[in-house]
């Protein structure tokens, strides 16, 4: 039977995972199976330039930290190898780097994970990690809008003009009349 202590070191790690599992914007469970320690260092550096941690925790602390931040559905996926990916900031540049990273690496797997407190599966995560960068959807939203305010600016260019022309073209109409 484990020491007191080792219990209460446990549970202090349970607790503290916990919280920050609950505070978390991602939390990513992947199968790290056969990746060597190069692509993992790799891997980490590319994660801690978008402010994303890659550890890897024994399964049954995992498990026991997400029940006491009151997340469910994971259970099943803390078999065999588990890297726990995590990030406060944003879920979206991890996870293409993860996305990314199990297209280059075939023995690498997501398993799933919690966006914004909600449960995903992998399908769901790699679905978003395929979508473009926050930044190229609003440069898109500009473009589409820019492109319409500048027609909608030449259609009223045109009216402008006919009615610029009309104007000047009814006197000489009017003088030949008379």
């Amino acid at each position: 039977m484990a020491s007191e202590k080792i219990l209460n070191q446990k549970k202090e790690e349970v607790t503290k995972l916990a919280n920050e599992i609950k505070e978390a914007k991602l939390v990513l469970l992947t199968d790290y199976r056969g990746i060597d320690v190069e692509n993992v260092t790799n891997l980490r550096a590319d994660l801690r330039k978008v402010n994303a941690r890659y550890s890897v925790i024994k399964n049954n602390i995992t498990r026991r930290a997400l029940a006491e931040a009151g997340i469910e559905g994971l259970e099943d996926k803390l078999e065999g190898p588990t890297a726990v990916i995590m990030s406060n900031e944003d879920y979206l540049e991890p996870s293409k780097i993860i996305y990314n990273f199990t297209k280059a690496n075939d023995y690498y797997k997501i398993k799933g994970g919690v966006i914004d407190g909600k449960v995903m599966t992998a399908e769901e995560i790699i679905t978003l990690a395929k979508l473009p960068s926050k930044e190229t959807l609003l440069s898109m939203l500009a473009g589409a809008l820019l492109a319409n305010i500048s027609k909608f600016a030449v259609a009223l260019d045109q009216v402008r003009i006919q009615k610029e022309s009309g104007a000047q073209e009814a006197p000489a109409e009017a003088t030949a009349e008379a």
